[in-house]
């Protein structure tokens, strides 16, 4: 039997240490993919965008919710237009099939959702910002797929016997966690640097064989459009200063001229 709308919420906020008063402020994004990651534990959290304010920013949680989905092949199909538009209905239905994902998927092991999000603000569509006050959660592993009634005051998640004194030694699993989300920024600029090299590549030999043929033949007829072409090649913006060929700063000025663009 499905959950009311008011249970929905209060599972969320029970869960996440939200403050969420409606289905339809789900819409945003954010609450979806850390209801995953308390599921695996692996999501990165840290590009997790919760005082998102339109659809452009909605956006970037939803790539990060798809590739969740398309890693774990998950079989589910993921409405992000209908979703975006905040609209109860189509928010409560996909609500209602993460829970249920939930119940069957969820280990069962403790999940500080504060710890997880690095108490990064969070901002409740249409109201104020949580106080980022949750106490860890864990729950028995459900079998059978079967969901459960939960009350507002989250008492089927089993949270009111569990410490929220954090431990000073650092959790291994935050650690390994951290550990993967960072080697995925490296492998993301070693992409984009390879990228960068391969671009830069081909537009200095267009400059090479420019300089060639001007030097050769500067009375040639396509002479004009070739030192447009170099104007356009040499053109700066204000404040950009053109490294020297050799230096040892040639790598690190490169690097500024092409920053990271992920999200």
């Amino acid at each position: 039997m499905n959950e009311s709308r008011a249970e929905l919420v209060a599972w969320v906020n029970d869960l996440l240490g939200l403050s969420y008063t409606k289905v339809e402020q789900l819409g945003q994004g954010a609450a979806y993919v850390q209801i995953m990651d308390s599921i695996y534990g692996d999501l990165p959290m840290s590009r997790v965008k919760w005082t998102a304010k339109g659809e452009h920013e909605f956006l970037v949680n939803y790539k990060i919710l798809q590739r969740c989905f398309t890693d774990r092949r998950i079989d589910k199909g993921i409405p992000i237009e209908k979703l975006m538009k905040c609209k109860m209905q189509d928010n409560l239905e996909f609500l209602q099939w993460i829970k249920a994902y939930w119940n069957q998927n969820f280990p069962g092991e403790v999940y500080d959702p504060v710890i997880r999000r690095a108490g990064a603000p969070v901002e409740t569509p249409g109201g104020s910002r949580s106080t980022n006050n949750s106490t860890p959660v864990r729950r028995a592993p459900v079998s059978g797929g079967a969901n459960r009634s939960v009350s507002g005051r989250g008492s089927s998640l089993g949270v009111g016997n569990i410490s929220s004194t954090y431990r000073s030694s650092p959790d291994p699993s935050v650690v390994l966690t951290l550990q993967k989300e960072l080697q995925e920024e490296r492998n993301t600029i070693a992409a984009l640097e390879k990228e960068r090299d391969f671009y830069f590549g081909k537009l200095r030999d267009i400059e090479v064989l420019i300089q060639d043929a001007l030097t050769a033949t500067p009375e040639m007829p396509e002479a004009p459009f070739m030192k447009q072409v170099q104007g356009v090649l040499y053109n700066t913006e204000e404040g950009f200063e053109v490294p020297v060929e050799g230096t040892e700063d040639e790598a690190a000025l490169a690097e500024n001229e092409y920053p990271d663009e992920t999200f």
